[in-house]
C-alpha cells in the first residue's frame, strides 16, 4: 500500500516536473525533494515508472520524462536533454561530428548514433532503446566554433559549420572514414563560411588535418575559396607530406605538391 502511495506521489512528480518544461530530473533532487521516503523506495518506484517507459536512466542518477508523444520510441531527442545532462555531470560538451552537421542541413548520411565531444575522463558510450551516444574525448574544448542552438527544451551547445568541417577528418575513424567524411562535407560546405574558417585555425588544430580537409575542399569538393583561406594559414607553417588516408601504405602513390598529401586513396563520395 506505501508502495502504491509512493508510486501514485511520484508520477504526480514527474507530471508537474512536465508541466513547467522539464523532461528530466535527478536521483539527488528527487531524493532532497521527498526526504519522508526512504532512497529503496523511490527507486522502487522509479523502476515501475521506467517500465511503464514515464522514465528513463541515460545516465547513473539522471532520468528523463518521456512525454506521451514519445512512449511509442520509449525515449526523447537527445537534443532534448544533452544540456541538461552535460549541467548534472557539471562538464563542458559540444555535438559534434555528423550530429552536428545534421543540424547545419547536411542529412544525407542519417544515423542512429549521436556524437558528443568533451574533454577528459572519457564516459563510455551510451545505448538505450535504440539511440547511441558516442563521447568522443578532445583534450580541451575549443574556445571558438561552438555555437548555441535553440531547441524545444532550451538551447544546445554544437560545433558551427567550420569546426565541424575540421572534427570530420580529424575524427573520420569515428564515422566510418574519409569517404563518408568527404560526403558529408560536400552538404556542409555550403554553410561554411570563409571568415569563419578563418577564426577556427586557430584552435591548435593538428596541421596534418588542415592539409586533408585542404585537399578534400580544392580538389575534390572545388571548393576554391574555403581550400583558399587554409593554403594562407598553411603557407607561414613547416609542414610535412602526409597521407590522405591515415594508416594505410604510403610507398608507391602519387603526392600532391600543393598540400604535401600522398594521394594512397581515391577518394568516392555519395554525390
Amino acid at each position: 500500500m506505501q508502495n502504491n502511495k509512493i508510486y501514485n506521489y511520484l508520477a504526480k512528480y514527474i507530471e508537474d516536473l512536465q508541466s513547467d518544461g522539464k523532461l528530466y530530473f535527478s536521483l539527488d533532487d528527487l531524493i532532497n525533494d521527498h526526504p519522508d521516503h526512504s532512497k529503496a523506495a523511490l527507486k522502487l518506484s522509479l523502476n515501475r515508472l521506467s517500465a511503464k517507459h514515464m522514465v528513463l536512466s541515460v545516465y547513473k542518477g539522471f532520468y528523463l520524462i518521456i512525454p506521451p508523444e514519445y512512449r511509442s520510441r520509449k525515449i526523447i531527442p537527445p537534443e532534448l536533454f544533452v544540456d541538461a545532462l552535460f549541467a548534472y555531470l557539471k562538464r563542458p560538451y559540444y555535438v559534434g561530428l555528423l550530429s552536428a552537421a545534421a543540424m547545419h542541413g547536411a542529412t544525407h548520411q542519417q544515423v542512429m548514433e549521436y556524437y558528443i565531444f568533451i574533454d577528459k575522463p572519457a564516459i563510455r558510450p551510451t545505448s538505450v532503446e535504440g539511440l547511441k551516444i558516442n563521447y568522443v574525448v578532445k583534450n580541451v574544448i575549443p574556445e571558438s566554433g561552438i555555437e548555441k542552438r535553440k531547441t524545444e527544451a532550451g538551447y544546445i551547445d554544437i560545433s558551427n559549420a567550420e569546426l565541424t568541417a575540421v572534427d570530420l577528418i580529424a575524427y573520420q575513424h569515428r564515422i566510418g572514414g574519409i569517404n563518408r567524411a568527404a560526403t558529408v562535407l560536400y552538404e556542409l560546405s555550403e554553410s561554411i563560411s570563409p571568415a569563419k574558417l578563418k577564426e577556427i585555425l586557430n584552435n591548435n588544430i593538428q596541421l596534418s588535418v588542415l592539409q586533408r580537409l585542404g585537399y578534400i575542399l580544392e580538389f575534390v569538393l572545388k571548393k576554391n575559396e574555403l581550400a583558399g583561406v587554409i593554403k594562407n594559414y598553411l603557407s607561414g607553417k613547416k609542414i610535412f607530406r602526409i597521407p590522405l588516408k591515415p594508416g594505410y601504405k604510403k610507398e608507391g602513390f602519387a603526392v600532391n605538391d600543393n598540400w604535401k598529401v600522398i594521394q594512397n586513396t581515391k577518394i568516392e563520395t555519395d554525390f
